[in-house]
């Protein structure tokens, strides 16, 4: 009985692990657009990136404040799809 056990726990954790990792890999990529997007937005829109907003060019305004802000709404939206996944697999399992 106890292996059992064990082997539906196991179970629960690798469905939850597969959905966390789904997750991971779309703000992942999200992440990696906007990193590889910025150089080839100066290499193919300088002007466009060399306008001022605010005093700075749109290359800083991107990469030396709005960067950061970013980075904590994709991680913020991560952990609080991720405890939504595992909260959602626990009431299916309730049931």
């Amino acid at each position: 009985m106890r292996n059992d056990a064990q082997e539906e726990q196991a179970a629960l954790a690798t469905r939850i692990m597969r959905k966390q990792a789904a997750l991971s890999l779309r703000v992942a990529a999200v992440f990696v657009v906007i990193l590889v997007g910025t150089p080839l937005a100066n290499l193919y829109a300088p002007d466009f990136m060399g306008s001022k907003v605010g005093g700075f060019t749109l290359t800083w305004l991107f990469l030396g404040i709005a960067f950061y802000p970013i980075t904590w709404i994709l991680s913020s939206y991560f952990v609080k799809n991720s405890n939504k996944i595992e909260e959602e697999i626990a009431k299916e399992e309730k049931q």
